[in-house]
């Protein structure tokens, strides 16, 4: 969740999220100025608050744990104070002056709503500390967890898709339909994102057929057996072929810890084929026996 802070005039009026925030008049330093908790827009007349980049930020600071720069700042997520200071301030700094009704609560559904993250800094470790000042405005739990990319997406083990052709014999007839199908089912990974598990989703969606004498088709249905066969392919002319099959597959994916489901923004595709196969054209006579006998007549 992204907290886009508008400039009226004197006034700064929270979009996202029910935050406003006294500003001193001016254009604001575009890109430089965080003192109001996120970096200002390019025109100077916002401030960018995003729960993730403050998360990261806070995750930058323990990783150096260990190191006399982990002493000097402390990050902390508590509530804001309900007033319209020209910076914002937090019960971690003392009593809150007099509630105004502007600080409002996050909206985040069944989600789990998150307070805004604070730090305080001092210059040596026995120096005092600054006030607790706002690095990011809050949001929902959701909005910090690792995002499955469509890339990482990609990258995933995704299987080939099944390719049935009916019948199934090795060569198939002229002007006969060739039945195909493959299965629509999803499949479940297990993957990891900044060393958090995550369990992914995934589901074919989509079908591409190439029929390899320059015919294609592309559809929603997995297909059907015969009789109720609903996808299938006509050869006009005989020669040796194969069919190849592209699936779409979509996602969704739950992070470790999150009661949550995320779709994963973009596809992924896999790809299968048969084994050549001959395209035959045949005609039917009359014969002398049957043609399953054995040893078979001269004439079949």
């Amino acid at each position: 969740m992204t907290v886009r802070v508008l400039r009226r005039g004197g006034m700064v009026v929270g979009t996202t999220l029910t935050l406003v925030v006294l500003m001193a008049s001016g254009t604001l330093a575009a890109g430089r100025d965080t003192s109001y908790g996120g970096q200002t827009s390019e025109t100077g007349d916002a401030v960018e608050l995003n729960a993730r980049d403050g998360n990261e930020q806070q995750q930058r600071h323990e990783s150096l744990k260990g190191t006399p720069a982990y002493d000097l700042t402390q990050y902390r997520r508590a509530p804001r104070c309900n007033v319209s200071n020209a910076v914002p301030t937090t019960p971690l700094n003392g009593q809150c002056p007099p509630a105004d009704g502007v600080a409002g609560v996050n909206n985040c559904g069944e989600d789990v709503p998150l307070d805004a993250l604070w730090s305080r800094e001092r210059s040596t470790p026995t120096a005092a500390w600054s006030p607790w000042t706002i690095v990011d405005a809050g949001g929902c739990a959701a909005d910090i967890l690792p995002v499955l990319t469509s890339d990482d997406f990609r990258r995933l083990p995704l299987p080939a898709p099944t390719l049935t052709l009916q019948p199934d014999r090795g060569w198939a007839l002229v002007n006969i339909e060739t039945i195909v199908s493959t299965d629509p089912a999803p499949v479940t990974l297990r993957t990891d994102l900044l060393g958090i598990g995550v369990t992914v989703e995934a589901t074919p969606r989509r079908w591409a057929y190439d029929f390899g004498d320059g015919h294609t088709l592309t559809t929603s249905s997995p297909g059907r057996p015969y009789p109720d066969h609903d996808v299938f392919h006509e050869y006009e002319q005989p020669g040796t072929t194969t069919i190849t099959l592209t699936a779409e597959w979509t996602g969704r994916y739950q992070v470790d810890g999150s009661p949550l489901w995320r779709d994963v923004d973009g596809v992924a595709s896999t790809t299968a084929a048969t084994a050549p196969f001959t395209v035959e054209e045949r005609t039917s006579r009359l014969v002398s026996g049957l043609c399953t006998d054995v040893p078979r007549p001269p004439d079949c």
